[in-house]
């Protein structure tokens, strides 16, 4: 049982030695290449801890050598852009001057729901708010508000006395939300008769967003 508890102390004291040589940052910003890495050395670090039998060294030899192909690694994808390119990919644009490019969502597997809950955690509650919206290639949406809405209006601050509101997604990709249709208090009967006034069926619609006035945008699809 000792022999155990110093074994995994001493793994312990090694993974985090090689973790503060590569340098990483958190776990939602790892590249790809790091985040095999970080994978690869947790699984490894278990079999000594759970094997006694095996020598330290079979644990630790493997962990140095994963962290020095990653710093390898990393060092060319300082020099060559292109090889950075091909391990990590590359920033994808999916709105640019205020329009969504659907086609890279598809490609990117990224769903309305996606898009919108990542503009909510940078404190954008409106698509009409964006003017580019980026996928680094960690994974993260960069945005860039249009220049009307990225500075303080007597709106945002309800110096006219009106509740702030949101949007949200009642309609993706042709399917109604209906928890979202519940939160903005409407019904499908409501949703119907917008899409009829506005001339359009419910599964050419790429995102129908509604916030709680009852206001309401609609996105065709274009595939």
């Amino acid at each position: 049982m000792t022999v155990s508890v110093i074994r995994t102390i001493i793994l312990y004291a090694v993974i985090l030695v090689m973790l503060r040589i590569m340098g990483k940052r958190q776990i939602s910003e790892l590249q790809t290449s790091e985040l095999v890495v970080t994978l690869l050395i947790s699984n490894i670090a278990v079999i000594p801890m759970q094997e006694p039998t095996l020598p330290l060294i079979s644990g630790v030899i493997p962990i140095m050598l994963l962290v020095g192909c990653e710093i390898v690694i990393s060092i060319i994808m300082m020099k060559s852009s292109r090889f950075r390119g091909i391990v990590c990919g590359h920033p994808q644009v999916i709105i640019e001057n205020g329009v969504i490019n659907q086609r890279k969502m598809k490609v990117l597997r990224m769903t309305t729901e996606d898009l919108t809950e990542q503009l909510r955690q940078e404190g954008v509650f409106s698509l009409s708010d964006v003017e580019y919206a980026i996928v680094e290639t960690n994974g993260n949406l960069s945005v860039l508000k249009k220049l009307l809405k990225d500075s303080v209006t007597a709106e945002q601050l309800g110096l006219n006395g009106e509740r702030a509101s949101f949007e949200l997604v009642v309609i993706s990709d042709g399917e109604l939300a209906e928890n979202s249709m519940r939160l903005c208090g409407v019904d499908r009967q409501w949703v119907e008769n917008k899409l009829k006034k506005s001339g359009i069926s419910m599964k050419d619609v790429f995102i129908m967003t509604v916030n709680l006035e009852h206001g309401y945008s609609i996105i065709k699809k274009e595939i």
